[in-house]
């Protein structure tokens, strides 16, 4: 069986291997990487990788079309090779670590457990700052432990998932979070989603829905372990990167409404020996040894030049300043509930929170 995990990246290089020694040691086949403008020599590492057989990479430079850069590589990856040869695909992003709580915590585990399902609804949990303010070379899902409680009412984008989907050509189109354009309504109707706790899902998933029902576990066989914050130095460096996937500025608000901190989850951390592993293994390498510490370095350094400019070290100062979020109680998350609701019938639709 073929798993392909297609990535887009950029300035990301630090955080590369360990985010590859998991998805390998969690059972993923095949890695179709798309790397844009990227300073921290990302490109060069994604070069290296796939010489040493580890995965493809494709430049992604441009021109754009009008959906962007994520979406430009979607299109590109819709019409690769290992699409073609691929059974199950999945989109991720650098942040987004698949935890399997079944079986050996494989992929082929989680599919064994749901042999009836067609796709399958990989549920965010939020992993918070948790107060961490400098930017160690230490591994992402060590480091960070805090996160939103297991059931939570508020916001949606904290329910949001990402689809692990056969690909049997009902659809024809891979998507940031789903599959896209199914090919005829037959198909449609006989491909089944199920979610992480097993529960068959309705038809609204097969076309449009984007994020899990809120006030409920979602998480049983599998969750989405999410990291979108990291260190606050971190932060820093993603707002001036800035978002694949639209133009809009990271600030305050992304931060607040993700960083949550209540709850610790360690359930990733049974993947954890077999990823030092295969982790150690690539560094082994000298060339991937030497990239990855030219990529911590750079990290550091477009940090201190950061902070001579002032609406970077604004939002510093507001990231010091702000404590972790609160999960809303069950009546205030009903109240805002009942205001989106009134807002989409009114016909405005709710921001692409990805």
């Amino acid at each position: 069986m073929r798993v392909l995990v297609i990535l887009c990246v950029r300035n990301e290089a630090a955080f590369l291997l360990e985010w590859l020694a998991h998805h390998r040691a969690a059972g993923f086949t095949d890695f179709l990487v798309f790397s844009n403008d990227c300073q921290d020599g990302t490109a060069r590492m994604l070069d290296r990788l796939q010489a040493l057989g580890q995965l493809t990479h494709l430049r992604n430079d441009g021109p754009y079309d009008k959906g962007g850069i994520q979406f430009t590589a979607l299109k590109q990856a819709d019409r690769h090779p290992l699409m073609k040869q691929a059974d199950w695909v999945l989109v991720l992003d650098i942040d987004e670590f698949v935890c399997i709580k079944t079986g050996d915590g494989t992929v082929a585990d989680l599919l064994a457990a749901l042999p009836q399902a067609d796709a399958v609804t990989l549920t965010w949990r939020l992993f918070g700052n948790a107060g961490i303010v400098r930017y160690e070379d230490v591994p992402v899902t060590e480091q960070f432990t805090r996160c939103a409680p297991e059931v939570i009412h508020w916001p949606w984008r904290a329910v949001m998932f990402k689809t692990l989907y056969r690909n049997d050509g009902t659809y024809r189109k891979c998507g940031v979070h789903r599959p896209r354009d199914a090919r005829d309504a037959a198909r449609l109707d006989s491909f089944r989603w199920f979610d992480c706790e097993g529960r068959e899902l309705g038809a609204e998933f097969k076309t449009k829905r984007l994020f899990s029902s809120y006030g409920q576990p979602n998480g049983r066989l599998a969750q989405l372990n999410h990291y979108p914050l990291g260190a606050m130095e971190s932060y820093v460096l993603k707002a001036d990167r800035g978002r694949v996937n639209r133009q809009a500025e990271l600030g305050m608000d992304y931060w607040v409404e993700r960083n949550y901190c209540a709850a610790e989850d360690t359930a990733i951390t049974r993947c954890r020996a077999a990823r030092a592993e295969i982790q150690a293994s690539l560094l082994s390498d000298p060339e991937l040894a030497r990239l990855h510490a030219k990529a911590v370095d750079w990290r550091h350094a477009r940090f201190a030049a950061l902070m001579q400019q002032e609406p970077s070290r604004a939002l510093f100062a507001r990231l010091l300043m702000t404590p972790p979020s609160r999960a809303l109680s069950p009546a205030a998350a009903a109240l805002l509930r009942d205001f989106a609701v009134q807002g989409q019938s009114a016909g405005r639709r709710p921001e692409d929170g990805s």
